[in-house]
């Protein structure tokens, strides 16, 4: 099966069937090329994808990825950049081994064909030309002939006439004569000639022709076998990443695996254990007949005139509803005695090991001053050992500052763990029920306190703890006298006191202002003798005058 034998007479369809081939080939470049793009866009929005939902470094949402499930997933975006990474790859090896090569390879198809149908072409024109000889002597071997004829017949015409003279008879023979050896010469031509042309036309039908049309059959067949190779490229390219793309796909499913609902559970309750017993029973206070009224031991914190005012609320704890009040935001004190016990002791031993980690940077930073003196004392040329006196000096300065820092902070977390004696906790445990045989002894330590609203404070004067160790005192003996009213105070809008220790006011009423706002955003308010209570700072507008008169 060739084609030079097969289609010796279709030159024309051949060229135009050689030229759609390399129309295919670039529209499978094309195609591919495409295909890379698609994938390195595919590979860009799954990076983006990926980077969107990352956690931002130093917020809430880095600490919130210490849950497995939060590991997990973070885990599968770090797979997914590299599942990204691997249609990268496909892209640049799609580029590189089937678009790059197939176009150099069209190239040198278009310069190879346009040199096969050149020769065609020029073997054409050859046997054309050879044609064109042909007819051209075989049209003067005829027109000879009949010239010949001609004058053969006027010879014959003039012999038989016996009125022309015997010049012009011989005259006729002899034209007669040349045009018959010009018939005989043209004849010798026509036929040297044909028998070239048959000789050419053979050649070009039987060699040249199928030699040519050979050699277009086995480029054609060159380029079908180059889209074959590439198709298979194509898919093989593809298959080379599937297996890491498994095992990204596989370290998701690990991830998956790896999350532990009830490590989840647990680092819930680390992270806002607050540390405190769930307040106790509340005691029947019987008004009918006096007795010692007292506060459960289990008690969260000392309110702000417990003694007193827990008569005229009814008696019940601001402190055991402490959990369920919504904790005023205010400056973090340096000790995070605004923190509940555990979340107070995870945020000290944080600050614990973050000074350790400090001093272990200066210590460092010492030894490698000290071994540099050493050296200065050694080799004096390399420098001057008194140059780093300075240094080691202030790196020493620095180490102390940071010893002191911490033997701060871990005093603090001693006593939060129990290693030393809690600060106040004689006067907490005392302002349950007061017993006059024992008196607390008063120090200086600050009193751990609560705000109206809930939140832990400190007083940080001997006064503030006086305050309430004398209220609790007065809480075995008569009633105290009410605090005095310091001004008056109107309400801007209307409040539904209904946590405790709170008192309910409408839009434009005046009361009297008992006690001002200790920056814990609540101001003591009294609307009769029997009615007293905290109202947000900003609800009212107070008015202070020494002179108010309590009615």
């Amino acid at each position: 099966m060739s084609w030079g034998t097969e289609l010796w007479d279709q030159f024309d369809n051949l060229e135009k069937h050689t030229q759609w081939g390399i129309d295919i080939l670039e529209k499978y470049i094309k195609f591919v090329k495409e295909r890379t793009e698609i994938e390195l866009s595919y590979a860009k929005q799954l990076r983006n994808l990926s980077k969107k939902y990352q956690p931002k470094k130093n917020s809430k949402e880095e600490e919130e990825y210490r849950y497995t499930a939060c590991k997990a997933f973070l885990s599968t975006l770090n797979e997914m950049n590299d599942y990204a990474g691997q249609h990268e790859v496909i892209s640049e090896n799609m580029t590189s081994q089937i678009t790059v090569e197939l176009a150099r390879y069209v190239q040198e198809l278009k310069q190879e064909r346009k040199s096969h149908f050149h020769e065609g072409r020029k073997a054409q024109q050859h046997i054309e030309t050879c044609w064109k000889q042909l007819e051209s002597s075989k049209r003067r071997f005829e027109r000879d002939c009949k010239e010949a004829d001609r004058a053969q017949q006027y010879f014959e015409k003039m012999d038989a006439d016996i009125n022309v003279t015997k010049a012009d008879v011989e005259k006729a023979r002899q034209q007669a004569q040349v045009r018959h050896q010009m018939a005989e010469d043209s004849k010798a031509d026509y036929s040297s000639i044909l028998q070239k042309f048959n000789h050419e036309q053979h050649e070009y039908y039987h060699t040249h022709i199928p030699n040519i049309f050979q050699k277009i059959q086995e480029m054609e067949e060159r380029r079908i076998g180059r889209i074959g190779e590439s198709v298979k490229t194509y898919a093989e390219l593809d298959r080379q990443v599937i297996p890491i793309i498994g095992k990204c796909l596989d370290g998701i499913v690990k991830a998956a695996e790896s999350i532990d609902p009830k490590n989840d559970s647990q680092l819930v309750i680390e992270a806002y254990k607050s540390g405190f017993e769930p307040p106790g029973d509340i005691e029947f206070e019987d008004y009918t007949q006096p007795m010692k009224r007292t506060v459960s031991d289990n008690s969260l914190s000392n309110s702000r005139g417990e003694g007193k005012s827990e008569l005229k609320f009814g008696g019940k704890s601001k402190g055991k509803l402490w959990p369920f009040i919504k904790k005023n935001k205010g400056a973090t004190p340096e000790d995070f005695s605004n923190l509940p016990p555990e979340q107070r002791r995870k945020k000290l031993q944080q600050k614990v090991d973050e000074l350790n980690k400090e001093i272990q940077k200066e210590m460092d930073q010492r030894d490698a001053i000290t071994k540099m003196k050493d050296v200065y004392l050694k080799n004096p040329q390399m420098g001057d050992p008194a140059s780093l006196d300075h240094k080691l000096a202030e790196v020493s300065q620095n180490m102390e500052k940071l010893r002191l820092e911490a033997q701060k902070f871990e005093a603090w977390l001693a006593e939060v763990e129990g290693r030393l004696p809690a600060r106040g906790d004689q006067a907490r445990r005392q302002s349950g029920m007061y017993d006059p045989q024992n008196p607390p002894a008063v120090n200086n330590c600050a009193q751990d306190r609560e705000s109206p609203d809930g939140s832990y404070t400190e007083d940080q004067s001997q006064e503030g703890e006086v305050k309430v160790l004398a209220t609790d005192f007065d809480d075995e003996f008569d009633d105290e006298e009410p605090l005095p009213a310091i001004g008056t105070c109107k309400a801007l809008y209307t409040f539904e006191g209904q946590n405790e220790g709170t008192i309910s006011v409408v839009e434009g009423e005046t009361l009297y202002v008992i006690e001002e706002d200790k920056g814990d955003g609540w101001t003591r308010i009294r609307r009769s003798e029997d009615e007293e209570g905290y109202v947000p700072t900003s609800y009212v507008e107070v008015y202070l005058d020494k002179n108010a008169k309590d009615s």
